[in-house]
């Protein structure tokens, strides 16, 4: 099996090759084999698509550390790919929480972990600007290995507020604090993400799924981006999936769903092999 270190030093040089590359989004063990087989050349947990396997909403609130570690160790056992985890606002206000999260997610076998800015108080969503920069310099602070991989969130846009200036400044102190890639989910347009790679010097991750325009790849390397992202969008189209399947059962009684699903034989075709193969 390949160590956490050699996924590490993989999942650096993904990043610093700067040719652009799509990070699947697993949400457990079965849909991190599954997409490990399609050629993605690394994959990031997605805590919405835990929240919703778990039965949950896609909240702040929703998840422990405890639950994100957890599931992250299993897709992790579940695959020979570099993976980062979302570790959401790092689980605490504090600085010191931020860190801890970050070596915590390194025992784990991740090759990196991202920290947002976003409080997940309504009333407040966005931390103010110093407190955003501090937490993200001590989760750099606390890396184990410099080749673990930080990634900041500028969450402006999720929080309705639409401000890119603010949000190109915290992703340049983001920079300046430490952190290896740079992540600033629900850019409006092209242009705001172009301007965004064109304000900083470390790889940008950019999510692609969460709302229209949606961009294709060469696109988006056209504008600058090195990493792309799909978060929760492959585990909602899987629950959108049963959603419809269920509807066309209960409200015709019939099962022509059944012909769009994959067969038990292509799936264990996929799923041949130990885990991590």
């Amino acid at each position: 099996m390949i160590t956490a270190a050699e996924r590490r030093a993989r999942f650096r040089a993904l990043h610093e090759d700067r040719r652009t590359f799509v990070i699947a989004n697993p949400w457990d063990a079965g849909s991190a084999r599954l997409l490990t087989t399609f050629g993605f050349p690394a994959l990031a947990t997605t805590s919405a698509g835990l929240g919703f396997a778990l039965g949950r909403q896609d909240s702040a609130a929703c998840l422990t550390r405890d639950q994100v570690l957890d599931n992250a160790r299993e897709i992790v056992d579940a695959t020979p790919l570099p993976v980062s985890a979302d570790l959401e606002a790092g689980f605490g206000d504090a600085p010191e929480v931020c860190a801890e999260t970050i070596r915590l997610a390194f025992e784990v076998g991740l090759a990196g972990g991202s920290i947002e800015d976003a409080t997940g108080d309504p009333g407040n969503p966005i931390y103010a600007f110093d407190h955003a920069v501090t937490r993200v310099a001590a989760a750099c602070a606390a890396k184990p290995a410099p080749d673990f991989m930080v990634t900041a969130r500028a969450e402006n846009y999720l929080n309705g507020r639409p401000d890119l200036d603010d949000t190109i400044r915290r992703l340049q102190a983001f920079e300046a604090g430490g952190a290896d890639v740079l992540f600033a989910p629900g850019l409006p347009d092209i242009a705001a993400i172009r301007a965004v790679c064109a304000a900083v010097t470390k790889p940008v991750n950019v999510v692609m799924g969460l709302r229209e325009p949606f961009y294709s790849v060469a696109t988006l390397a056209e504008a600058g981006v090195t990493r792309v992202s799909v978060g929760g969008a492959m585990a909602r189209a899987a629950l959108g999936a049963v959603i419809r399947a269920a509807q066309e059962v209960r409200d015709h009684g019939t099962f022509g769903f059944a012909t769009e699903a994959a067969s038990g034989a292509e799936i264990n075709a996929l799923l041949a092999g130990p885990p991590g193969v």
